[in-house]
């Protein structure tokens, strides 16, 4: 047995050697690609702490995937190198292959561009509150394929990235301030000004308008049964809502406290009589009735 070992050795002393160092080598760099990986993973965690008011949140998952790939399919094409493979025609069939998957899933490489250009583009972030055609709704999550959100009334919305990036998106959130526009209409035997000066006394004791843009009033247009009066206002997108229903209830109030008339819209029916025919052919007066029947 011992004989038959060291002649093995004799012969194949050269190939084993060459294997060994090949698979040592390979562990080398499989060992060094998953710290090279995990070093980068830490890189990007500490960039984005640094970074935080300029980096989506959402971007960093795909970074740090997208590192740890790039990494793994590099050491693995150094080590079929290692091992004598032809890397050169394995790429160009990867690529080909790659082409022909893109082919089959060009839809679902459109998402993904869609996804990759929302987030670096970043027209909205998580918790923005956005609208796209006929959905609205808070950005919980995005990523490659999909973006999730949450509508007003708590729904679950699953959208793809593609229909979102082919349509205009309406960011609620981003500039942090919005204008409510408040109109109430007042009767044409009202005074303007009187109702006008209790827009005014509202706005200069509303704390949640901003100083800047100053609040406005106006004469909005000439309704059919009421003159139509604006208070404009600015308010941080948090404070919105919550303002613009107080002063609805306020406005109300306070114009009817005034003494002015908030009319609604009425129509004036007028009724003209026309003669009646018998059935013999006479026409009868307005006052006579015809017999039915």
């Amino acid at each position: 047995m011992t004989e038959n070992l060291t002649q093995y050795w004799a012969e194949h002393a050269e190939l084993i050697l060459g294997s060994g160092y090949k698979i040592l080598l390979s562990l080398f760099i499989l060992t060094t690609s998953y710290l090279v990986s995990k070093a980068f993973r830490r890189l990007i965690d500490r960039t984005s702490e640094h970074l935080a008011s300029k980096l989506d949140p959402t971007l960093i998952p795909v970074l740090i995937t997208t590192a740890t790939y790039s990494v793994y399919i590099i050491g693995a094409v150094l080590i079929l190198d290692i091992f004598g493979v032809n890397t050169t025609s394995i790429i160009a069939l990867l690529g080909a292959a790659g082409l022909a998957i893109g082919l089959a899933l060009k839809d679902t490489l459109s998402h993904i561009a869609a996804g990759i250009m929302l987030l670096i583009l970043r027209p909205f972030h998580t918790g923005d509150f956005i609208q796209f055609d006929s959905t609205m709704g808070t950005v919980r999550e995005i990523n490659l394929f999909t973006t999730v959100l949450e509508s007003a009334d708590g729904l679950y919305l699953f959208t793809p990235n593609s229909i979102i990036w082919g349509s205009n998106i309406t960011n609620f959130t981003r500039n942090h301030k919005r204008r409510m526009d408040i109109v109430v209409g007042i009767s044409y035997s009202d005074s303007i000004e009187a109702g006008l000066g209790v827009l005014r006394q509202i706005a200069a004791a509303e704390s949640r308008f901003l100083p800047e843009p100053a609040p406005q009033v106006m004469v909005l247009s000439l309704g059919d049964s009421s003159v139509n009066l604006q208070l404009r206002g600015w308010a941080s997108t948090d404070d919105y809502w919550q303002t613009y229903w107080d002063l609805n209830q306020r406005v109300k109030l306070e114009i009817e406290q005034a003494g002015l008339t908030i009319p609604f819209p009425q129509v004036s029916l007028h009724v003209e009589s026309t003669p009646g025919i018998a059935a013999n052919g006479q026409v009868l007066s307005s006052t006579e009735a015809a017999p039915v029947g």
